[in-house]
């Protein structure tokens, strides 16, 4: 029993493929074809042609034409750069295994942000937006700017002292402790002019508190 069963299989297969292979014949077409502007009637180069859930396509040549292997109810969809895609199914009633097409394609056109145009100004404007146009300060400027006796008394609240002035600093109070060595000192209290540089500092606002 088993060689009968194994005899018609060797037998039927042949028949089988021979019939899968026909179908499938019968569903293969060659698609060739021309891309065109539809504005101009030339010629689309580079155009891509992809067929919808498989990977599979083609491009058009310098001129435009194309040529691929598709089964019919093939959807394919054409795209190319400034156009707007377009989707076309191939028919599954074609006679034959040859199908020919042209397809039109259609600029796309993008929309870009209003121009607007204003006459020229006249004198008297231009005369007015030149003066109160604002001019960056230049180099000498933001040195003269950074040299002001206001902002010279911020930064030296702000910065450190450096090895010279903390130095120079050490000397001067050694000076006058030595000086007064054995005597009292000299109350500045009395001094009328340690009193002219408090009220110049108090003017100034050095005694300000900035928090």
């Amino acid at each position: 029993m088993k060689k009968i069963v194994l005899y018609l299989l060797l037998i039927s297969g042949p028949i089988v493929a021979n019939a899968q292979f026909d179908k499938l014949k019968d569903s293969v077409v060659e698609v060739y074809g021309f891309v065109m502007a539809a504005d101009s009637l030339t010629g689309i180069p580079g155009v891509t042609i992809s067929v919808k859930g498989r990977n599979q396509g083609t491009f058009t040549n310098d001129q435009g034409v194309f040529d691929i292997a598709l089964l019919k109810g093939d959807v394919i969809e054409f795209t190319s750069i400034g156009y707007k895609p377009i989707l076309v199914t191939i028919p599954r009633n074609i006679p034959g295994n040859q199908y020919s097409m042209i397809q039109l394609m259609v600029e796309d056109a993008k929309l870009l942000p209003a121009t607007i145009i204003k006459p020229r100004p006249t004198r008297e404007q231009f005369e007015r937006d030149f003066v109160n146009t604002k001019v960056p300060d230049d180099d000498i400027e933001i040195l003269r700017q950074n040299t002001e006796a206001a902002k010279r008394r911020i930064l030296l609240r702000g910065l450190p002292s450096d090895a010279r002035e903390a130095s120079n600093y050490y000397l001067r109070n050694a000076s006058t402790k030595y000086s007064y060595l054995g005597q009292a000192p000299p109350q500045n209290i009395f001094n009328p002019l340690a009193w002219a540089d408090f009220i110049k500092a108090w003017k100034r606002g050095d005694f300000k508190n900035n928090n």
